[in-house]
């Protein structure tokens, strides 16, 4: 009797060959973040070929089935092939294919995914009893020159980089192990009477995975006596880089490094991908600043549903 091939076998051979999809649903990414058993994934095939994807990540909560995001993971989400169809068309389309992708999905109690900004179109989930919360990330939409990335720069930006390099001397290298990052990484969260809300087990894991696929580096920034004042972690797919994680030493934060380590990464990542992804963030001071490298804040969509009877009852209950 002949195997049947799962949705998850298709689509590890599908992220193979389809570079459109985001690294944060590449296959091996999910099993780097949930854990090879923890995914699964809903497909839409039309005569033998994927033209839609859901991912998705499950895991239990004292009796709760949870499907939300991984740490780390910017987006998951509904993929669509391209289609050159007429608008009107493309939207019927889309509607019945993400009924068809929520119809694949799990029992589950609680539901959550951000989606990728590209993704505009969330009736079918509104219309199948979802609900819809709108956030921001920062985008560099156009890496093109070096001069035109830097006239982009708010002056503070440029000051900050400036007297990185000329009054402090501060070097970029990129050389660092995934350790010495952490413990840098580690001081930003410290320095707010924060634990480091990932595991080194994780983040090494991600280290690991995009070592093999090629797509991180990591830019420190450190002085004359060796000393790093700052580090960043990004990654990329075919389409952007993205900023994943980063830390300074709140000791040395006057120095100007982290927008020297970050246009380091931009400068860089220009030479890969067409944009940068600052992956956006809620807290105000953080979205100034990413805002302050020319990036454009671009919506995306956060897409939950809730139906356990007592989760809904705690939720009006806050």
């Amino acid at each position: 009797m002949e195997k049947t091939v799962t949705n998850k076998e298709k689509y590890r051979r599908f992220c193979k060959t389809e570079i459109t999809i985001p690294i944060f649903s590449k296959d091996w990414w999910l099993d780097a973040v949930c854990g090879e058993n923890n995914w699964d994934v809903a497909i839409i095939e039309k005569g033998g070929e994927i033209v839609a994807s859901m991912p998705y990540m499950l895991r239990k909560k004292y009796y709760l089935t949870i499907c939300d995001m991984p740490q780390l993971t910017q987006t998951l989400g509904p993929w669509l092939k391209t289609s050159k169809a007429k608008y009107a068309k493309q939207l019927s389309s889309q509607k019945k294919i993400m009924h068809e992708l929520i119809k694949q999905l799990p029992r589950f109690d609680y539901f959550a995914q951000n989606f990728h900004y590209s993704v505009a179109n969330w009736l079918p989930f509104y219309w199948n009893g979802f609900e819809q919360t709108t956030r921001y990330t920062y985008v560099i939409d156009e890496l093109i020159s070096e001069k035109s990335l830097w006239n982009e720069l708010l002056p503070n930006i440029r000051t900050d980089i400036k007297k990185a390099e000329n009054r402090f001397n501060l070097i970029v290298n990129t050389d660092i192990n995934i350790d010495t990052f952490l413990n840098i990484n580690e001081l930003t969260f410290a320095a707010q009477k924060k634990k480091l809300p990932y595991s080194r087990k994780l983040v090494k894991r991600i280290e690991n995975v995009c070592i093999h696929n090629n797509c991180r580096r990591i830019f420190y920034v450190q002085d004359k006596d060796r000393k790093i004042h700052a580090a960043i972690y990004i990654i990329w797919d075919s389409n952007s880089a993205y900023y994943l994680m980063g830390g300074s030493d709140p000791d040395l934060r006057n120095s100007g490094a982290t927008s020297l380590c970050i246009w380091e990464a931009i400068k860089f990542s220009s030479t890969v991908v067409k944009k940068f992804d600052f992956e956006g963030s809620m807290i105000e001071p953080v979205e100034r600043f990413f805002r302050a490298f020319g990036a454009k804040q671009m919506p995306y969509l956060r897409i939950s549903k809730t139906t356990s009877r007592l989760l809904k009852l705690l939720k009006a209950l806050k």
